[in-house]
């Protein structure tokens, strides 16, 4: 652990788990890295530290291990951690974060100010479940956000999701931008790859990228390509590891285009595959802010996504940037990426509707959140 820096700001908290290369893991570190380039001491505190993304950290982010295996089982170390270091405010960065958060904060006897990050449509990843398992979720929510001082949401329809749930008022609620697109992203893009699809081919690239889980529905996906690929020369690219990765792979070889799809598997730089692609495609069931899918219209890549619960009808200005489709409907989408393939639209239109997404606008609004200053929220 670093010493303490000279505070001329109050201290920022961070609260989070890191354990694995997701979405959240990067956008926090992103959020981290621009409150501290806005002179803030930042905390990053974490339950646990499992993740590359934390390469990414700048120097000026202090990283605090708590030592514990689960968000609920870190409560007590929190709690010594605010008692001892005295952030004026915590942003906890999930769900189980900002519950354990406020229980911490009751055991610390500090008056910190806590504010909890959602990012992704709760009602909708419990689709399907049992009504037990979605009041055994809901039941903590409706009891404790009620003690958080501000709740944001990435995306209108995460509020909105997270409102109905609650029943807290509008008032309780804030939307804020994920901080995509930072800096170093277009210098990332221009990066060289190690694929020959990208390197030594003029056949175009379809490109999705995520956890190859059941939200990103993948399969979906799989499907429209083989459509596609019936009448026209392309293949897909698919970034990102998971537990599904055999069933995809079966599915390419009982659709006969295994020899167009190449699943490549985590890549800590995306972007440089992405910049390449002829067409990012988002297929997911459900989402909060699909941060790929703003990366993509950020680099100029033409885009395709289904209209899940929530994000992609807001980024994409309601289908006026790219198609929405249905979720789930193969057919649909084959269509949509056949349509933009053929037709792909001006670069320049693309990249100016991920301003919104940038890590300084994104950062200053956290701020002005955790510190209850609507004058930083400009």
């Amino acid at each position: 652990m670093t010493e303490t820096m000279p505070q001329t700001s109050p201290r920022i908290a961070v609260f989070a788990s890191f354990s694995g290369k997701g979405g959240v893991e990067r956008m926090v570190v992103n959020l981290c890295r621009g409150m501290a380039e806005a002179g803030y001491p930042v905390d990053l505190v974490l339950v646990r530290s499992d993740s590359e993304h934390l390469q990414g950290l700048p120097d000026s982010v202090r990283v605090v291990k708590l030592g514990a295996r689960h968000t609920l089982g870190s409560i007590l170390a929190l709690a010594g951690y605010l008692r001892r270091e005295r952030p004026v405010a915590l942003l906890a960065a999930k769900d189980r974060a900002g519950q354990s958060a406020i229980i911490a904060r009751w055991l610390s006897g500090r008056p910190v100010r806590v504010v909890f990050r959602i990012g992704t449509t709760v009602s909708a990843a419990l689709e399907g479940r049992s009504s037990l398992t979605k009041a055994l979720w809901y039941l903590p929510m409706r009891v404790l956000y009620r003690f958080a001082d501000a709740v944001v949401g990435v995306s209108q329809g995460v509020a909105d999701d997270l409102k109905q749930i609650t029943r807290l008022p509008e008032s309780r609620f804030r939307v804020i931008a994920n901080p995509v697109i930072t800096p170093d992203l277009i210098g990332q893009a221009r990066e060289p790859v190690d694929h020959p699809w990208l390197n030594e081919s003029a056949t175009p690239v379809i490109l999705g990228i995520g956890r190859l889980t059941r939200q990103k529905d993948f399969p979906t996906l799989l499907k429209a390509f083989a459509l596609v690929a019936a009448d026209l020369d392309c293949r897909l690219m698919i970034l990102g590891e998971g537990r599904d990765r055999g069933a995809l792979e079966k599915l390419a070889e009982e659709l006969g285009v295994h020899d167009r799809v190449a699943l490549i598997g985590f890549r800590s730089n995306p972007y440089a595959y992405l910049q390449q692609a002829k067409l990012f495609v988002l297929s997911s069931a459900w989402e909060g802010s699909p941060n790929a899918l703003t990366e993509a219209l950020a680099l100029g890549v033409p885009v395709v996504a289904t209209d899940c619960p929530s994000g992609p009808r807001e980024i994409l200005d309601g289908g006026r940037l790219a198609p929405l489709v249905p979720v789930g409907d193969a057919q649909a989408l084959s269509i949509a990426m056949r349509k933009v393939l053929c037709h792909p639209p001006e670069a320049e239109g693309l990249r100016r509707a991920a301003a919104e997404y940038s890590m300084d606008r994104s950062s200053r609004r956290y701020l002005a959140v955790l510190l209850g200053d609507k004058a930083l929220e400009g």
